[in-house]
């Protein structure tokens, strides 16, 4: 049985652990916070975007863009295509990177029984951990985004949307996916693939009735062209979304995971107290029953002189 003084040294330890956990709660929650605060001063923009985008939709529905499958049809184009992943770059956040690799590589093995082979994928990765999982697994990585995953900016957005941009466009690449989580509340968070590019036009559907236009609008130098200068500025808001998204699910599985752990710290020292007090008691008694019979013993002695 564990002495006094060891399980003192046990608790603590137990609540120097527990101060470190209630410390990164409260570090991931102000972290949460901003981030959401980033996103809702930039959605606005990025939404209107894509209202423009289902108006010229609205407007002519044949338009032709190679950043949008044709009409009234959806091929599941074969070839080489991307697939940027968004994980952490650390631990301690539940199973939040697991979900994201898992779902990863749902979606290359998916891509692969459908190409019979011929869908090749090429890796773009953001996030320390998911860096490290596929390098030691052996599977290529394309480029992986160096930048911290703790820190999203539309900037490093821009950047990602110009290099997966100009793979498609030069005809490298026919499809990008993208791989993030989606934090559906405080209490749910999915891990999730979507498809960026070539987008279907249903995407941009509504069912919302406007006012009727009065004068038709005019799309200078041509619609086709509109679109092409509009779509990468949709894709940055959108690759921002997931990167914001995914860095807030972070944050919220994090202090998920320190709330966890500083409960069963609590309970942890709590048992332990009771274990403490139960030892200290024994050798209390154990101490009165040696002094008893000491003095008992004595006592015998005497009379027998």
């Amino acid at each position: 049985m564990a002495t006094t003084k060891e399980i003192k040294n046990r608790i603590k330890s137990v609540k120097d652990t527990q101060k470190i956990t209630n410390a990164m709660y409260l570090i991931a929650s102000k972290k949460m916070r901003k981030a959401k605060s980033d996103l809702d001063r930039t959605r606005p923009y990025f939404n209107a975007v894509g209202n423009e985008i289902r108006r010229v939709f609205r407007v002519k529905e044949d338009v032709e863009s190679h950043y949008f499958y044709p009409p009234r049809s959806a091929p599941d184009l074969l070839g080489p295509y991307a697939v940027l992943v968004i994980t952490a770059d650390k631990g301690l956040a539940g199973a939040y990177n697991q979900n994201v690799i898992k779902e990863a590589m749902r979606l290359m093995k998916k891509r692969d029984e459908l190409g019979k082979g011929q869908d090749k994928p090429k890796l773009f990765v953001v996030g320390e951990y998911g860096r490290q999982y596929f390098l030691s697994h052996k599977i290529p990585i394309e480029q992986s985004f160096l930048y911290t995953a703790q820190n999203p900016t539309l900037d490093r957005a821009r950047d990602i949307t110009s290099i997966l941009l100009d793979l498609y466009d030069r005809g490298e690449i026919v499809k990008v996916y993208i791989v993030y989580t989606d934090m559906k509340s405080a209490m749910q968070e999915v891990a999730l693939f979507r498809r960026l590019l070539p987008f279907h036009r249903g995407d941009f559907q509504t069912d919302t009735v406007e006012e009727a236009v009065r004068e038709p609008f005019e799309f200078k130098p041509s619609v086709a062209k509109v679109l092409d200068e509009v779509v990468p500025t949709y894709l940055t808001g959108f690759i921002y979304s997931a990167l914001i998204d995914s860095f807030c699910s972070e944050q919220n599985a994090r202090m998920m995971a320190m709330d966890t752990a500083s409960s069963n710290a609590k309970e942890l020292i709590a048992d332990l107290t009771m274990q403490y007090n139960h030892v200290r008691q024994s050798a209390i008694t154990q101490e009165i029953t040696e002094i008893s019979s000491g003095a008992q013993a004595m006592r015998k002695k005497k009379q027998k002189r």
